[in-house]
């Protein structure tokens, strides 16, 4: 699967979002999508049932031990404030069990939080494997749909963002509701009347809790997660270009674009703070532990005054009336995780679903490699093709190239043969077999390619360049480095093989391109697939990897976009593409005989050429005789 991850690296070229397939269906209704990403959340950690089970279950016993201290002072209170002589050995009896229970909850909370924390690096590490195979088989195209910033913050924030649920929730809500319920049962069988008393202030912030679920309440959360995906790929693009932004002078444009994005998420920021910060001042002051003591002051002084309840009665009401709050407390200190953990799932699961390229049930097996396409037609819309029955034959031992204006589907066509994408209409086929029909580890085994954007990976040379061929030795390895003409720039490398890309080793374009067809040699597939892939090398570089490619006897069947003329000079065949469709084809020296689009292509780039000291016949008169 190397050479999968390499059709993942490499890729290059992708059509801009315009030309994308339009957007999927606008997203369900906010409780609606909660609801699904519940389902989803559920779906996905079932496989963990039994350690939230565990959590859950070391979580209440703990919180029940918890009791114990503050029923020990309550019976100590008892004690010491009642009449006669204090029995000695009863105190001793409660100190006991008070110290006891606040030691096993100590010890099972601590479980609860260790087991929680583990189940949730797994968990994280399951969404996050979850999604690198998911991207792993999905169209290239795809990508060009999403800004990268988004994207980073699903596989970085997103999964994250789960970790309140996971981690803490489960423990933490538990107790939360297991204390009061205890707390309220064995308060009701000391006075009913001061037990409803005390439940005022949670009456209260329950009543507050609907008006922080309002439409208007989600629709600012929602903007809030779009300013914030605005402003990481803001980030991630200023970044990334910022040497061409510098180049052409625009860094303040660029300054600019960055500076809007922050300030849209601080006027959004401001309108979500706005419109919970009244509810969420009231609900603290409503639960806040003197409000609390207030009226259970004020109600039990009431009840002690008509004689209506024993003045130490109102002790285990102080101790554990306070607790009663929790459940509510918790609510609304939870509230913001828990969305944003539903969302994050959300967010997770549309990455999950994004459809990928289907793989044969039954693969079947190719008879050599030659290379055909049959009336082919791709649209990145549905109303707009960029390619028009495109009718194309590559034997073996042949070198095709194609040529055309911008715009004329080259790109777009040379990435339908290791399967980018899939034609909306006819078929491309290997070896007299469909590539849908070939296993993705098959295509993969017998196409590779060299785009003119390379992508190295962060690891050594030797690394890079046996990708595809994990197993190669270091003399496989340094021999297409040697093809490649890089192997002498290798050895200047801090390292030499072993430096790292990027870390010790930094290489100009026209390196890592010759890093990228050392690969490709090493990989030695029978169909090799170029995309202007020496345009960064000099005119001798590119003269010895053209010799490395195009060995005498070899049967490699290649297809290459082609601006130089020395390239299109030596092909078998050149096509010449024009609004999506063939216009012209044939030998270089049929086409300019024809004296058609090809030959004013061809005599347009000649004038170019010669102006710089060297004309497309001489560079071909010069590779004959060497």
């Amino acid at each position: 699967m190397k050479a999968a991850d390499l059709a993942q690296t490499e890729a290059q070229s992708v059509p801009p979002a315009a030309a994308l397939p339009p957007s999927p269906p606008s997203q369900p209704s906010p409780p609606e999508a909660d609801a699904a990403a519940g389902k989803s959340l559920v779906r996905l950690l079932r496989p963990y049932g039994w350690s939230f089970a565990a959590v859950v279950v070391l979580q209440v016993v703990g919180a029940l031990a918890g009791l114990a201290p503050l029923l020990a002072v309550v019976e100590l209170g008892r004690s010491l404030l009642s009449p006669g002589p204090t029995d000695r050995d009863h105190v001793r009896m409660v100190v006991i069990t008070g110290a006891s229970g606040m030691l096993v909850r100590l010890v099972l909370t601590a479980a609860s939080s260790g087991i929680g924390h583990i189940l949730d690096g797994r968990v994280q590490l399951m969404f996050r494997r979850e999604l690198a195979a998911r991207l792993g088989r999905v169209p290239i195209g795809w990508f060009s749909r999403r800004r990268t910033g988004e994207l980073a913050k699903v596989v970085r924030e997103d999964v994250s963002a789960v970790h309140p649920f996971i981690a803490h929730a489960p423990g933490e809500l538990v107790s939360a509701f297991v204390v009061p319920l205890a707390s309220l049962i064995y308060l009701f069988t000391i006075d009913w009347r001061l037990t409803l008393i005390t439940l005022i202030p949670v009456a209260l912030a329950v009543a507050m809790v609907p008006l922080m679920m309002t439409p208007t309440r989600l629709g600012e959360q929602q903007e809030f997660d779009a300013a914030m995906g605005r402003i990481s790929g803001s980030v991630v693009e200023f970044v990334q270009g910022i040497a061409v932004v510098k180049a052409f002078g625009g860094s303040g444009r660029a300054h600019r674009k960055f500076r809007t994005a922050a300030d849209d998420f601080v006027d959004t920021f401001h309108r979500w703070v706005q419109g919970l910060s009244r509810i969420a001042a009231a609900m603290q002051v409503v639960l806040s532990p003197p409000f609390v003591l207030l009226v259970v002051l004020v109600g039990g002084a009431a009840l002690i005054t008509n004689g209506g309840m024993d003045p130490a009665d109102l002790l285990p009401f102080l101790l554990l009336g306070l607790g009663l709050t929790a459940p509510v407390a918790a609510l609304g200190h939870g509230f913001d995780d828990m969305q944003a953990a539903g969302r994050a799932v959300g967010r997770i699961r549309d990455v999950l679903d994004a459809p990928v390229l289907p793989e044969p049930a039954h693969p079947a097996t190719p008879h050599g490699h030659r290379v055909e396409l049959r009336d082919v037609r791709f649209g990145y819309e549905a109303d707009h093709e960029v390619l028009r029955g495109i009718d194309l034959v590559l034997e073996p031992g042949t070198v095709t190239a194609i040529v055309g204006p911008s715009g004329s589907g080259k790109s777009t066509l040379v990435q339908l043969l290791p399967r980018f994408f899939d034609p909306t209409h006819g078929s491309v086929a290997l070896g007299g077999v469909d590539l849908r029909e070939l296993d993705s580890r098959e295509l993969y085994r017998m196409v590779s390619f060299v785009f003119q954007d390379v992508r190295l990976l962060r690891a050594s040379v030797a690394d890079n360049i046996a990708l595809a061929v994990p197993q190669a030795d270091l003399d496989a390895v340094v021999r297409a480095a040697r093809l490649a003409n890089i192997h002498d720039r290798i050895l200047e490398l801090p390292r030499g093989y072993d430096s790292v890309i990027g870390a010790d080793a930094g290489l100009s374009g026209g390196e890592a391109q010759r890093i990228s067809i050392a690969r490709a040699l090493l990989a030695d597939t029978p169909v090799l697939v170029l995309d202007e892939a020496t345009a960064f090398a000099d005119p001798q570089t590119e003269l010895a990897v053209r010799r490395a490619l195009t060995t005498p006897g070899s049967d490699r069947t290649m297809l290459v976009i082609a601006h130089r003329l020395e390239t299109i000079a030596d092909a078998d065949t050149v096509v010449m593409l024009e609004n999506g469709s063939i216009v012209e084809r044939g030998s270089p020296a049929e086409l300019l005989a024809r004296e058609g689009k090809f030959a004013a292509f061809w005599h347009t780039h000649r004038s170019a050429v010669a102006d710089e000291g060297d004309t497309p016949d001489d560079a071909a008169q010069g590779d004959e005789s060497r």
